[in-house]
């Protein structure tokens, strides 16, 4: 059928029609399974979508709770197809479906590995328009005639709902969720800043049009650098990387975005990389009213990279009519290289560090390959030399790689070329803590605090230098913060599991324990065998009282993963600390003793998850082993 179309669709008008299910998110999850399948055998089974698909001039998009069917030949399609859809559906009163019907601008459609996006004015309005019309019930499409959505564009609105009688029928959780029965004006998803209040923005990952996955982290990074420079300006607040990226892949409602991060606008867009070029799309929306403030095409030469940031940077500080300070203007026009190569090859570095699993000296010899390989190419590249360090003090001091310094030239490097880049003195903080050199750590992480207080790196070298001190109050909070910082974030959620407990707050390590387990459970969807996730998750359900499912975890996990020292770790910190269990910690903490760095063993020395074997000669002998073994490898 049509979602097994592999193609590419350049930008041309086309027909869209949205549907989705009344009442789904208070369905059970089998439920929900249940209520998509119904409707996609409803929607397979009309004429008008299945000649669409024979002809390859359909494509199909699942949204969770729906679809998004875009057709190709005439706005007729849809129309004709929702009229179908609706005559199906008069059978079944406990399937209620909204239908949306727009036609408009989409800048490229891409299914590849059956995975299909989209972008632009014509699925974005159909999405939208379903909440702008009457909610009565009735049998059939019903048509509301012209309504403004955005850029003043009048469009059909459509909202379909399957019982005449409005109530009959219909299950509890599906009547809680049914409409009022008035017509519903257009949704205003937020506020306006009021005068004196800066304007929050949020941008939302911009989607990879490249035809490519490999691709996804040029898009990524395009996204992450307007994010950064746009954090330099004083007169905006700008929702953090981390935070934006939880929308990623997603069929994102301007209205939610703008609601759950109570910001005044979003900015999204979309990036094509293909032989030399790049396009790269984007657009300004107010929240308030979901109309466009300024939206852009840019097609140039991929060396032309730097100055399209700096246009879109530009051209969204000039439509909110923000004062930009000359330091600030200076700043975002600031880039670490104007070398093209150096900069593709630091973005697949840094997506290389940001997806992959903490403990896995493959992941870090790469990033160090590819920042190397930059740094050749420009060596006054000092976010390259950064990551160069951060990947090195994770080699020698986690992993326990001899040889090297641990990180500390290449920081001082980046921090010699920009003086004013935070994540080089956290890191530099983080270098000079495992070498115990406590005093000198905290004036580097002060200044990385100073300059940048939101960023997740200082917050979490600060949060473990503070832990190495036993300032365990302190640890929790810096680890809060980053909590924040990064959505995606589960080792700062694990490790507020053990402070927590060494607060003695019983209600907070619970707290943390549920985002501990959310966080590895989503991260294991996408990479079953990341040794981190699975070591803090067996913790995190070791102390939500889940005991045999955390020994579940421990067994699949060493079967995938048996010498991945990080997890080995945290499952010993589980069994010894919330399963009781101090014979299966040490057993578990052996092999790991026999390889991990110096970093691991300061860890252990003051962790309070091992106080209770602390005493124990075996735990001793361990330690004992692991330094001499340390101390003579030099």
């Amino acid at each position: 059928m049509a979602a097994e179309i592999k193609r590419e669709v350049k930008l041309e008008i086309v027909h869209v029609l949205f549907l989705d299910i009344v009442g789904y998110s208070k369905a059970l999850t089998d439920e929900q399974q249940e209520l998509v399948d119904r409707l996609n055998q409803v929607v397979r089974g009309s004429e008008e979508f299945q000649k669409a698909a024979a002809a390859d001039r359909l494509i199909k998009i699942p949204t969770g709770d729906g679809m998004a069917l875009i057709f190709y030949n005439s706005p007729e399609q849809p129309l004709n197809c929702a009229l179908e859809i609706s005559r199906a559906l008069r059978n079944s009163p406990d399937l209620p479906v909204r239908m949306g019907v727009h036609s408009g601008p989409v800048s490229a459609v891409t299914d590849l590995n059956d995975r299909t996006n989209a972008a632009g004015v014509g699925i974005t309005v159909a999405q939208r328009v379903m909440d702008c019309g009457d909610t009565g019930w009735r049998p059939h499409l019903h048509d509301l005639g012209e309504v403004e959505v955005k850029h003043g564009e009048r469009v059909h609105v459509f909202n379909f709902y399957t019982d005449d009688a409005g109530n009959a029928g219909l299950p509890k959780k599906l009547l809680d969720a049914r409409p009022h029965q008035q017509p519903a004006p257009v949704r205003a998803a937020g506020k306006a800043p009021t005068k004196g209040q800066r304007p929050s923005i949020c941008v939302l990952p911009f989607a990879n049009m490249s035809g490519d996955p490999e691709q996804e982290y040029f898009s990524d990074g395009i996204s992450e650098d307007i994010i950064t420079d746009l954090s330099k300006i004083s007169a905006l607040h700008v929702v953090s990387r981390n935070t934006a990226f939880t929308f990623k892949g997603k069929a994102v409602d301007v209205g939610q975005v703008v609601s759950q991060l109570k910001v005044s606008h979003v900015v999204e867009g979309s990036v094509r990389k293909a032989a030399g070029r790049v396009r790269i799309t984007a657009q300004l929306i107010d929240g308030a009213n979901d109309s466009h403030i300024w939206a852009e095409r840019y097609d140039r030469d991929l060396n032309d990279i730097f100055a399209i940031q700096d246009e879109i940077s530009h051209a969204i500080v000039d439509a909110l009519k923000v004062k930009l300070l000359p330091e600030e203007k200076k700043a975002i026009e600031q880039h670490g290289t104007e070398n093209v190569d150096a900069y593709n090859l630091f973005l697949m570095a840094r997506q290389t560090y940001t997806t992959g699993s903490e403990g896995d000296p493959r992941r870090l010899d790469a990033i160090i390959r590819m920042c190397r390989r930059a740094v050749e190419i420009d060596p006054n590249y000092a976010d390259a030399w950064a990551l160069i360090a951060l990947a090195e003090v994770n080699l020698r001091w986690r992993v326990g790689r001899q040889g090297g310094d641990g990180g500390l030239a290449a920081a001082e490097r980046a921090l010699e070329l920009n003086p004013n880049l935070a994540d080089a003195y956290a890191i530099k903080a983080r270098i000079l803590s495992e070498e115990n050199r406590n005093d000198e750590a905290s004036r580097e992480i002060e200044i990385a605090l100073r300059l940048d207080p939101e960023s997740y790196q200082a917050n979490r070298c600060a949060a473990l230098l503070r832990f190495r001190q036993k300032r365990i109050k302190e640890a929790t909070t810096y680890w809060e913060k980053a909590l924040t910082l990064d959505e995606g974030d589960f080792g700062s959620a694990g490790m507020l599991v053990s402070t927590y407990t060494a607060l003695g707050d019983q209600e907070g390590a619970q707290r943390a324990a549920k985002i501990t387990l959310e966080r590895c459970e989503k991260n294991l969807t996408r990479d079953a065998n990341n040794g981190a996730a699975m070591g803090h998750g067996a913790n995190a359900l070791a102390e939500l009282g889940q005991r045999e499912r955390a020994k579940e975890w421990m067994e699949r996990a060493l079967l995938v993963d048996p010498d991945n020292v990080t997890m080995r770790y945290n499952f010993g910190c589980a069994l010894a600390n919330h399963l009781n269990d101090k014979d299966a910690a040490l057993e578990m903490l052996g092999p790991a003793f026999e390889k991990m760095g110096a970093g691991f063993i300061n860890h252990a020395k003051v962790d309070p998850d091992f106080d209770c074997i602390r005493d124990d000669p075996r735990f001793k002998e361990m330690l004992a082993a692991a330094e001499r073994r340390l101390s003579t490898s030099g």
